[in-house]
């Protein structure tokens, strides 16, 4: 989870192939008017995540139930939005992305093809409320190469 520009989608491919796990980037489940008003520079309401997240917690219960691991890119920027995906279960982690607004605003600016402007990063962090202890995140500084990152993360990952 973390900010649009935090590295979600290059950290969790790369996580998820030295696992040996799925990739699944959430993005993929947004309906075509969260990708429209987004693309228009409009952030989007609680009212419009709500069947993302749903969209996106479905899945991840159909991959628990069938036995299998997923690594998912999603934003959760919202202790509520964390709830939604989780929903109670203990068996499901939160790798919190985390970095400044300056750098990730310098990422941004470099990357090309994506619906998400990068004038909609202030909102972002406006929105973010990142994740207490008791949600036991594992937090990573993005600021390091990805292969740091994810020595960072997988001898955490059960």
């Amino acid at each position: 989870m973390g900010v649009s520009g935090s590295g979600k989608s290059t950290i969790g491919e790369t996580l998820a192939r030295r696992l040996g796990w799925r990739f699944e980037d959430g993005d993929r489940f947004h309906p075509a008017s969260n990708v429209a008003k987004m693309s228009a520079g409009q952030p989007l309401t609680d009212d419009d995540r709500r069947p993302w997240l749903q969209a996106i917690a479905d899945e991840i219960d159909r991959v628990c139930e069938a036995g299998q691991r997923v690594v998912v890119a999603c934003s959760a920027l919202k202790h509520g939005y964390r709830e939604i995906l989780l929903h109670g279960r203990s068996d499901v982690g939160i790798v919190f992305l985390n970095g400044t607004e300056a750098l990730i605003a310098g990422r941004l600016a470099q990357r090309k093809g994506h619906f998400m402007p990068p004038g909609l990063l202030a909102s972002q962090f406006q929105t973010l409320e990142p994740p207490s202890l008791s949600e036991h995140p594992i937090t990573v500084s993005i600021d390091a190469t990805v292969d740091a990152i994810i020595r960072q993360i997988k001898p955490v990952v059960p």
